[in-house]
């Protein structure tokens, strides 16, 4: 998973009971409606033991507002076979469920028993409402399974409780008055200008020619300051 997250606020919730949905979701189910490759096939039968469709947060299981784009939020929990779980395998299921999904990823069994909670930002296109674009995925650190849940955080609609429940797994705080989607679109940012100072460092380790040093220097701290400004 890419997005490891300093998680801000507990990320393990106490789901209301009336939500609960529990149903197991057949891997083929999923192929059908993704379109998934063989690729992607393959790494779902080494990765994926199980995937449960675990709770329904919708207005009339929990009693809130639907909104544009956030109809109802689900929560799905799978059992991994691995170590790892492919962003991949997340994307193809976000791609098959019409819904914000929240993921709660369970590794081991018993004392060993760990979760890990990720989800990418989901919304409708501007230029096509039936189709989802969606952010990276975001992560809490891994957690033992048997780790308090919070109660759910009190929300005016489904829109305001999937922005809150996303808040818990973002590495970056907010800035004052930013909107959710410009504070995942700035999170993007710093990632992507992460990976531009690695590859300078890179660079510059393995360059010999002392005016071509200094020229990467100055690109390097550069990309730092811009860094620096973006992460505040």
């Amino acid at each position: 998973m890419s997005h490891g997250a300093t998680v801000q606020k507990p990320a393990l919730i106490a789901y209301p009971k009336q939500a609960a949905f529990g149903r197991v979701l057949p891997k083929n189910k999923i192929y059908e409606h993704s379109g998934a490759n063989t690729r992607l096939k393959e790494l779902f039968v080494e990765q994926v033991e199980q995937i449960v469709w675990q709770y329904k947060l919708a207005p009339e299981t929990i009693n809130l507002p639907a909104r544009p784009g956030v109809p109802e939020i689900q929560i799905f929990s799978i059992q991994l076979k691995s170590t790892e779980l492919q962003e991949d395998v997340l994307r193809c299921i976000d791609s098959a469920v019409q819904f914000p999904i929240l993921f709660e990823l369970n590794q081991g069994q018993g004392d060993q028993a760990k979760t890990q909670v990720a989800a990418a930002y989901k919304r409708p296109s501007e230029l096509d409402v039936s189709r989802w674009v969606m952010s990276s995925y975001f992560t809490s650190d891994w957690m033992p399974a048997a780790t308090a849940r919070t109660a759910m955080p009190l929300a005016l609609d489904m829109a305001h409780l999937y922005s809150v429940l996303l808040q818990g797994l973002m590495p970056l705080p907010a800035r004052p008055q930013e909107a959710l989607p410009d504070w995942i679109a700035r999170i993007e940012q710093v990632a992507s200008k992460r990976r531009e100072v690695e590859k300078a460092q890179a660079k510059l380790a393995k360059e010999k020619q002392f005016n071509r040093k200094v020229e990467i220097n100055a690109t390097l701290r550069q990309l730092k300051s811009e860094l620096e400004q973006l992460s505040r």
